[in-house]
């Protein structure tokens, strides 16, 4: 069965507002190359929202996430919240999932690879996502975005409040 490139779902609101609260981190952009093309089209060098990935304490509900991304076949699931603040433009990008890649041994595997993006809350003026070159605006909470390992993507914080998502990386 081959996956479509994109899919849209949604899953029930079960989670509250801890997510706001977490212990966020500025990692840079991985991808110099991406980064180089960013710069000299005229972007600004915030490209990533804040994280708070495996590495440091996740919400008390963030275990249910993994539970549900089991049964629909994923393993070796990772988790990383995201808190994008106003200004911040992540430009079109696929993303190339190395460290993920080495840890579970995907070399020449990375089609297996899956990206969720769980919308925390709803859409707030300014918030942008885009992948394939289609919009994505106006969600709610609880609305996911699912791509295979090579879409391409973006997303921008052109609001005046902070915009939070979860980002689920898996393989089938």
């Amino acid at each position: 069965m081959v996956t479509p490139a994109v899919v849209k779902y949604h899953i029930a609101k079960f989670w509250d507002d801890e997510f706001k609260s977490l212990k966020y981190t500025f990692e840079p952009f991985n991808n110099n190359n991406d980064t180089a093309r960013w710069l000299s089209a005229g972007f600004s060098n915030k490209f990533v929202g804040d994280m708070c990935d495996m590495r440091s304490p996740q919400p008390s509900w963030n275990n249910q996430f993994v539970e549900f991304y089991q049964q629909l076949g994923w393993r070796d699931i990772g988790t990383s919240y995201y808190r994008m603040m106003p200004g911040t433009v992540q430009p079109t990008h696929s993303d190339l999932y190395v460290r993920y890649v080495k840890l579970f041994n995907l070399q020449g595997r990375e089609d297996s690879i899956r990206r969720a993006i769980v919308f925390l809350e709803d859409w707030k003026p300014g918030h942008y996502g885009e992948h394939n070159g289609v919009p994505f605006v106006e969600w709610s909470a609880g609305d996911v975005v699912e791509w295979t390992y090579d879409t391409e993507h973006m997303a921008a914080n052109c609001g005046f409040e902070p915009r939070y998502t979860l980002q689920i990386t898996g393989h089938i």
